[in-house]
């Protein structure tokens, strides 16, 4: 069990590798649409590539939810297998968001010697999100009147 202060020193460290081994800008927080977002996660059990939906608007988020939704046999069969869809998940803070997640179990940011299995996992996952973003952002996008 590490300290707090070793277990920040070791993520800090697992962020910076991970920069320095795929160099780029990452779509992430700029997609344009307030509070949709894609997310990197990885814990001491899992690595997880996100996307967070977090409108205050419940029918706001369940729209943009569904509008995904209806894409995810193109998702599914096009860019990324194995994505857990869930409407309505409740974040350790109570709030309700949407979440959509492809994740990798048996992995963690403090055993270094499952590092690069991290990197590439959120390479290639983070891309697939990102290209299927692109392709299909303007009809994503189309809530925006609610």
């Amino acid at each position: 069990m590490y300290s707090k202060e070793e277990s920040q020193r070791i993520k800090r460290e697992f962020w910076v590798a991970f920069a320095e081994k795929y160099p780029r800008k990452w779509v992430l927080y700029d997609t344009k649409i307030k509070d949709f977002s894609f997310k990197f996660y990885v814990d001491n059990k899992k690595a997880q590539v996100l996307i967070d939906i977090e409108q205050r608007s419940d029918e706001k988020r369940i729209a943009y939810f569904e509008k995904l939704e209806a894409l995810k046999n193109i998702l599914e069969e096009e860019f990324i297998k194995d994505l857990v869809f869930e409407k309505n998940y409740t974040l350790e803070s109570g709030k309700t968001i949407s979440r959509i997640w492809v994740e990798k179990t048996g992995v963690g940011f403090s055993n270094k010697n499952t590092w690069d299995a991290i990197f590439d996992f959120f390479n290639e996952n983070m891309h697939a999100l990102e290209m299927f973003y692109l392709e299909y952002d303007e009809f994503i996008k189309d809530v925006e009147s609610l």
